[in-house]
């Protein structure tokens, strides 16, 4: 039923299609023209004026053929840079680019699977529930597509994102993530003739990162300081420092905590340096913003989408592992607004790397999951 011939096609010609974020028009017109000829009604949202984007988040309709509730499957339209002028080589089962570019199996794989499955379901005029298709954009800048999607147009209230890499796991949890900016201000001066004039704004951030626990904080926890820049010169006394940041938790206590921790630990060493150099003029200056990057994911394991996810690998003759995971996906997004997405894998392997593969194998292999998800919940078999 499955065909792999058309899957490999179809992956190579959407993969070969540019589409870096922010740029989905070219790859969302042909996702249009297909889906509209397999007989979907297709839409579009306003999330590209929001971010500046080409095109909004594509959301396209099937009608089922029984009285199941509807179903989302789900997968991203945007890549990574660099994913321009991708050539994908086909050898041995395996995709790959031509190692000047990323490939876009993530996340042009689920594309391809997503279709494929909708096409068997169609040519074999399979039981199939009423199923939504949702292709976001901008995924990998921020999950700005999800987080700018126009939930009103959605009438299902849980399905699947395709968009991890094992295809015997089914994402259930994943943590929340707060971004950190601090600005630190100290005194410029001249740094021989007269440095004790000065604040230095990179003495006060190596103070206070050299306090901080970074990294894995706990089971559950990480956090990190990911740039950092200041200074003019050599000779000058740095007046500023800009430090960008990330916290993330499982839990929300633990992540508040860790933030909160962070930002002490810059107030603590400014007040040490305005101390020490008797300044009344509230210099070395903190200022701090923390922005919420992407809420947790948690779903119960006695939840329909798990059960009925783990009910058709059981049928298929394999064991579905529940995963948690330390990234984020559209998927924090959807739970957010109480939209129930568990995470499946598509076999895609070294992402956002010029060594990105996936396997033919892998792709049919959660195709067949996906057609056994669709036809177990048409039926209304317990789960």
């Amino acid at each position: 039923m499955i065909n792999s011939d058309r899957i490999t096609q179809r992956f190579i010609e959407l993969a070969q299609i540019d589409s870096v974020s922010r740029q989905e028009g070219e790859i969302a017109a042909r996702l249009t023209q297909i889906l509209e000829d397999m007989g979907a009604k297709v839409i579009f949202d306003n999330a590209g004026e929001k971010v500046n984007g080409q095109i909004g988040n594509l959301i396209a309709r099937f009608p089922g053929n029984t009285g199941a509730e509807p179903i989302f499957l789900s997968g991203h339209m945007d890549t990574v840079e660099p994913g321009n002028g991708v050539k994908v080589q086909f050898k041995d089962g395996i995709f790959t680019s031509d190692g000047t570019t990323i490939l876009g199996a993530d996340d042009k794989s689920a594309l391809a699977i997503i279709l494929e499955a909708m096409d068997c379901v169609l040519e074999n005029n399979l039981p199939h529930p009423p199923v939504e298709i949702i292709f976001t954009i901008c995924e990998e800048i921020g999950l700005l597509g999800a987080v700018h999607l126009d939930y009103s147009l959605i009438e299902s209230r849980f399905g699947y994102i395709l968009d991890s890499t094992d295809t015997e796991g089914i994402v259930t949890r994943a943590p929340a993530s707060n971004k950190i900016d601090i600005m630190i201000k100290g005194r410029a001066a001249h740094a021989g003739a007269a440095p004790e004039k000065g604040i230095s704004a990179i003495k006060v951030a190596a103070d206070a990162i050299s306090s901080l626990h970074l990294g894995r904080i706990d089971a559950e926890t990480t956090c990190n300081l990911g740039t950092i820049a200041g200074g003019l010169a050599t000779n000058i006394v740095p007046e500023e420092v800009h430090i960008r940041g990330e916290a993330r938790s499982h839990s929300d206590e633990k992540l508040d905590r860790v933030t909160q921790t962070i930002l002490d630990a810059f107030f603590t060493s400014a007040k040490h340096h305005e101390t020490r150099n008797g300044t009344d003029n509230g210099l070395p200056k903190i200022d701090t913003r923390v922005e919420q990057d992407f809420p947790r994911t948690n779903i119960p394991e006695d939840h329909l989408t798990v059960r009925l996810a783990r009910k058709a690998a059981g049928n298929l003759g394999y064991e579905l592992e529940s995963k948690t995971i330390g990234g984020g996906a559209d998927a924090n997004i959807f739970f957010s607004k109480g939209i129930i997405a568990g995470v499946l894998g598509t076999g895609m392997k070294d992402v956002h790397t010029l060594k990105e593969n996936i396997a033919l194998a892998d792709m049919v292999k959660t195709t067949g999951l996906i057609l056994e998800i669709l036809r177990v919940h048409a039926a209304g078999e317990p789960v």
